[in-house]
């Protein structure tokens, strides 16, 4: 300091928007960002989801509709997810080539194929109608190897229904082992798998279990990663690497910041996070009381995302922020400078 003033100023760097985009360390594109979906087998329209505003099932009419406008905004891809009529102890639906699901992937293919990423989710609680993301042994306990021989079989049938980036979310041991032999095997070799790495057993997926209309009585727990374990995380992402994995995901995303970080320091694929339901539907129901304004929110939560670590995040937000992005691109490449607090390092500024 020069008597009692600093000689360092770091508010230097803040003084502008245009100086705030210039120096920022993290930002966002739309690219970046993947939709998860849902489709509803038999329905005529789309069905609200309460629990997430502005969400919902989406009929295949509906759905095409929704997959058009989120190429049209230039997002990365889509991530599906089917929600069947009927569910059986196996989850059959799941590898049926008319289930809902493998039906939305040839969909999705058509409509949108050239554009976005078709991704696709494999697990069975979706489909079984205890809900669980595998085949119970007599004991009531689920499986692991019953299931990936399921898992094997639901590979196969998504990429044949066009997939290219099949993402295994059920946690069991080996699954990505067991479905990329299952594909070598049935010459499926250029579809890429995701592996849900470090899924963690939250609190904040309930949304999500009415977005799937799961069936679920009890937990998960005894498959998913407890909270309060780091180091388990990281070592599922290295089996999960050594098993084949294309892209390794952790999730949720804004609870589990370090283990995204310290994943994406060492991971030699890929690193994806997953902004979940719960924390869409704070953020959205947070807005709707008017306490905090949503877009600047959703805009801040994925910027620290990125900042931690994540080479692509799924949001629920995706195709909104997209469009928020491409707005304020589009005025500073038409030369108007705007109120915009720099492109997606900051989200709108409230003051």
């Amino acid at each position: 300091m020069t008597g009692r003033f600093p000689q360092v100023r770091p508010r230097r760097l803040r003084a502008t928007p245009a100086m705030r985009r210039l120096v920022a360390e993290t930002r966002l594109h739309p690219a970046e960002l993947v939709l998860p979906m849902f489709i509803r087998e038999g329905a005529t329209d789309a069905v609200d989801i309460s629990s997430m505003p502005g969400v919902q099932q989406h009929s295949l009419d509906s759905f095409r509709r929704a997959l058009v406008e989120a190429a049209g905004q230039g997002i990365g891809g889509v991530n599906l997810f089917g929600v069947p009529t009927t569910k059986d102890a196996t989850g059959s639906g799941a590898t049926d080539p008319d289930g809902i699901l493998n039906v939305a992937i040839r969909v999705a293919k058509e409509e949108v194929g050239d554009d976005l990423v078709v991704q696709s989710d494999l697990c069975l609680d979706e489909f079984t109608d205890h809900g669980h993301c595998g085949v119970l042994a007599t004991d009531g306990s689920v499986d692991n190897d019953a299931t990936l021989l399921r898992y094997r079989d639901m590979a196969v049938a998504q990429a044949e229904a066009g997939a290219e980036l099949v993402c295994l979310s059920g946690m069991m041991d080996g699954q990505i082992a067991a479905a990329r032999d299952a594909l070598d095997v049935a010459g499926h070799t250029g579809t890429a798998l995701l592996a849900y790495a470090a899924k963690y057993a939250s609190a904040f997926y309930g949304p999500f279990r009415e977005a799937v209309s799961s069936s679920l009585v009890g937990d998960r727990r005894t498959y998913q990663i407890d909270a309060a374990n780091g180091r388990q995380g990281l070592r599922e992402v290295a089996l999960d690497v050594d098993e084949g994995a294309d892209v390794v995901m952790v999730k949720p995303a804004m609870s589990y910041l370090d283990v995204l970080a310290e994943t994406a320091a060492t991971s030699p694929v890929p690193v994806w996070a997953y902004q979940i339901s719960g924390e869409y539907a704070m953020i959205t129901a947070a807005a709707q009381n008017g306490w905090i304004d949503r877009d600047a929110a959703a805009m801040e939560s994925l910027v620290g995302i990125k900042r931690a670590g994540a080479d692509a995040i799924l949001t629920y937000f995706a195709v909104d922020i997209a469009r928020e992005l491409n707005q304020e691109a589009g005025l500073r490449t038409s030369g108007t400078t705007a109120a915009v607090a720099g492109i997606a390092s900051t989200g709108k500024a409230p003051e």
